[in-house]
């Protein structure tokens, strides 16, 4: 019996190569794209192609982020309003994520659910989600509830699909083979689909962090209080467009960061499943 060399082996197995963009490593990549939109943002408002009132500048925005940021570190209004938001944010994604998976199930696990539910599911999230702020402020009234409600409501919807998705995904020698063992529909639920689910389950839950953050937004823009959205509302009506953007800036950073904590947990809970471009590591 001959040893195979490891050149032969290279030339017998086809392995993916990265593309030489996909060599550069993530932070360049990220940086790179930041410069570049940067960049594009300064020559536009050089160009006077938009009046200023309509687009500040980079260096406005940047001075109005610190602005903010100053007043959030010294315990300012804007600090209040920032908890404000992260707490219905939060509680809008805990209740997402409950109603998202209890549906999920009773859809992915039932022929009723499935048959029944599903397309009034379907029906409800094709419906304008910000026509519904103010039926939630008139159910819920102007305080935190309102606002989880339509952040819950408009994150609700990925979670129900990723998780009846999750459930399908087990092949069908691995339910023969619980089947045979004599697992109950419990355990064959508990022990082998929704472990074997949580790569699409937490699609699902990814798609959703994104979701509730605009639902949070949307529901202090329309629905008052003492959030970052009614701060952007604020400034908008007083044409404080650097007040508006970076208020924007921050948000998307709290989104950001629901993100990666949803991304972190799917690492740590399905580390067994590669959920990236090969060569995008680093």
């Amino acid at each position: 019996m001959t040893d195979t060399a490891p050149d032969q082996l290279d030339d017998t197995v086809w392995v993916e190569k990265a593309s030489l963009i996909d060599s550069i490593p993530r932070p360049v990549q990220i940086a790179s794209v930041a410069v570049v939109f940067i960049t594009v943002w300064q020559l536009i408002t050089l160009s006077d192609l938009v009046p200023p009132i309509i687009l500040p500048t980079p260096l406005e925005t940047w001075n109005d982020m610190m602005f903010v940021g100053a007043n959030v570190l010294s315990g300012g209004y804007m600090l209040d309003s920032l908890w404000t938001t992260v707490k219905t944010v939060l509680y809008g994604y805990a209740l997402a994520i409950a109603i998202g998976l209890t549906l999920g199930i009773i859809v992915g696990e039932t022929a009723f659910g499935e048959r029944a539910i599903m397309p009034y599911l379907v029906a409800i999230d094709t419906m304008p989600k910000v026509a519904f702020a103010p039926l939630f402020v008139a159910w819920l009234g102007f305080d935190i509830d309102s606002k989880v409600a339509l952040a819950a409501f408009i994150a609700t919807f990925p979670i129900v699909v990723g998780t009846a998705a999750g459930l399908h995904a087990p092949d069908a020698n691995a339910r023969m083979l619980f089947k045979t063992m004599g697992a109950s529909r419990w355990q064959t639920l508990y022990k082998m689909k929704l472990p074997t689910g949580l790569p699409q389950i937490f699609t699902g839950l990814k798609i959703g962090s994104v979701g509730v953050m605009a639902g949070a937004i949307t529901g202090e823009f329309l629905g008052g209080g003492n959030g970052f959205g009614e701060l952007i509302r604020v400034a908008a009506s007083q044409l404080n467009t650097p007040r508006v953007f970076s208020l924007i800036l921050y948000l998307s950073l709290v989104g950001l960061a629901l993100f990666a904590a949803t991304s972190y947990a799917q690492r740590v809970l399905v580390f067994w499943h590669k959920d990236r471009v090969i060569g995008a590591e680093g």
